[in-house]
C-alpha cells in the first residue's frame, strides 16, 4: 500500500478579528482543531481522579457470617481471590480482582482487604527479562475489596509495579514495595494516591511495620539487607545486613525482635529492633534444596513457621531456644503461610499445585488440600470471634 495519504483537505484560512487593532487574522481550522484538543486533554488530566470504583464488579453473596475465621488467598496467576471458611474449610467463593494479584492484609477494622495488583509479566529467577512482554502499567494498584459486600470496590494507586505492604496503625497510609523503582511508597489511603516514595535498596519485596508503629522495615534482595524507614520523617535511618534474598519479616509480640528469611543461605536470622543489628542465622537446611519463604507465629508466639519453597516442608523453630523443633512436607513449593486464630490449623499456599494445604498442628499432618485457581500466593485470615 501507497504511504500517499489520499482525500486530505485543504487548509482553508478562517478569518477572525484581532481584538486589540480590529483587524482581520487567518487562522487555520487544524490549528483551532489541536488547539481544542490540547484543551481537552489539559482538562481530562486535572479532571482524572486517582481512584473510581468498579461498577461492573458484582458481588459474591455468601453464607451468614457471624462468628469464625475465614482464609482469604490471592491467586497471581488467575487474578482472583479465592474465600475459605474457615469452620467447613471449603471455598466458598472466588472473587475477581485484577492482574497478579499478590500481597494481601486486611485494614486495623478488618472491614476492608488490600490486595496488591501489577501489570508487569512474572520474572522467576534466570529469567531473561528482555524476553517478557512490556509491562501493563494501567494494571498497577491497590486493589480495595470490601469483605461484606464480597466484591473488589476500586483500585487505588500504589506505585510502579506493586507487591507486597503494610498498613499505619490508624488504616491511613500503606507501606508499598516498588521493586522497579527500587523504592518505598506512602500511599494516603483518603487521597487514594501515592504522596511521597523512599529510595531503598535494590529489589524491595516485603513491607513490615514496628508493633510501635514508628519504623517500618523493607526487606532488599539484591541488596542482602533490610532498610529500615523513619515513618515520621520519610527517610532511611539505617540497612541491616542480614543474609542472602531476604523477602519477609515477622515481630514477637513485644517488638523487640524480629526474625526475616534468607532464601538463598537456607536459614532464617534473628535481629535486634532497638539496635537494628544482627543477632543470629538460625540454619534450616542445605541452600538451595531448603528455601526459606514465609513466615508466621502462632498466637502465643512461642512457635515460628517457615515454608520453604522448593523443600515442600514447613519448618517450626523454637522462639525461647531458637532452634528447629520439627519440620513436615506441605505440598508443593509453599510460599505464603498463616495459622488459625486457635493456632490449631496451619495454612500454606502452593503455587505451583494450584493448591491450598490444610495441616493439623497437633499431629503436623496435611488433613486437606483445596483445588483453588491459579497460583496460590498470600494466605490473609480475618477473624469473628
Amino acid at each position: 500500500m501507497s504511504n500517499q495519504r489520499r482525500g486530505r483537505p485543504v487548509c482553508l484560512p478562517r478569518p477572525l478579528v484581532d481584538t486589540a487593532t480590529g483587524a482581520d487574522t487567518q487562522v487555520c481550522p487544524y490549528v483551532c482543531l489541536l488547539i481544542f484538543c490540547c484543551l481537552a486533554m489539559f482538562a481530562a488530566g486535572c479532571s482524572k481522579e486517582p481512584s473510581k470504583p468498579l461498577a461492573t464488579t458484582q458481588s459474591t453473596p455468601l453464607p451468614e457470617w457471624k462468628s469464625g475465621y475465614r482464609v482469604y488467598v490471592t491467586n497471581e496467576a488467575s487474578g482472583d481471590l479465592s474465600v475459605i471458611d474457615g469452620a467447613t474449610l471449603e471455598v466458598i467463593a472466588t472473587v475477581p480482582l485484577g492482574k497478579r494479584p499478590r500481597g494481601i492484609h486486611a485494614s486495623p477494622d478488618q472491614k476492608t482487604i488490600y490486595v496488591a495488583l501489577s501489570g508487569s509479566p512474572p520474572a522467576p529467577p534466570g529469567v531473561d527479562e528482555s524476553t517478557l512482554p512490556p509491562p501493563d502499567k494501567s494494571a498497577d494498584g491497590i486493589g480495595v475489596f470490601d469483605v461484606e459486600q464480597n466484591k473488589l470496590v476500586r483500585v487505588i494507586q500504589g506505585g510502579s509495579d506493586p507487591e507486597n505492604f503494610d498498613i499505619s496503625r490508624d488504616g491511613s497510609t500503606l507501606f508499598i514495595s516498588n521493586e522497579d523503582v527500587s523504592g518505598l511508597s506512602f500511599l494516603d489511603v483518603g487521597m487514594g494516591k501515592v504522596v511521597q516514595t523512599v529510595g531503598v535498596g535494590g529489589e524491595p519485596e516485603g513491607v513490615t511495620l514496628a508493633p510501635n508503629g514508628k519504623l517500618v522495615y523493607v526487606t532488599d534482595e539484591a541488596d542482602a539487607a533490610i532498610s529500615v524507614i523513619d515513618v515520621a520523617a520519610r527517610k532511611r535511618i539505617k540497612t541491616i545486613k542480614v543474609g542472602r534474598r531476604p523477602r519477609n519479616i515477622v515481630f514477637l509480640p513485644n517488638g523487640s525482635r524480629a526474625y526475616v528469611n534468607a532464601e538463598n543461605d537456607g536459614a532464617i536470622v534473628l535481629f535486634d529492633t532497638v539496635k537494628n543489628v544482627k543477632l543470629q542465622a538460625i540454619q534450616l537446611g542445605t541452600p538451595g534444596e531448603i528455601k526459606p519463604m514465609g513466615l508466621a507465629l502462632s498466637p502465643d508466639a512461642t512457635k515460628l513457621y517457615v515454608s520453604t519453597g522448593r523443600g515442600k516442608k514447613v519448618f517450626i523453630v523454637d522462639t525461647t531456644t531458637n532452634r528447629p523443633a520439627a519440620s513436615f512436607e506441605v505440598g508443593t513449593r509453599p510460599w505464603g503461610i498463616a495459622v488459625s486464630p486457635d493456632g490449631k490449623t496451619l495454612f500454606t499456599a502452593n503455587g505451583p499445585s494450584n493448591d491450598l494445604s490444610v495441616v493439623d498442628l497437633a499431629s503436623q499432618t496435611v488433613t486437606k488440600k483445596l483445588k483453588l485457581t491459579g497460583s496460590p500466593w498470600g494466605v490473609l485470615i480475618i477473624n469473628r470471634p
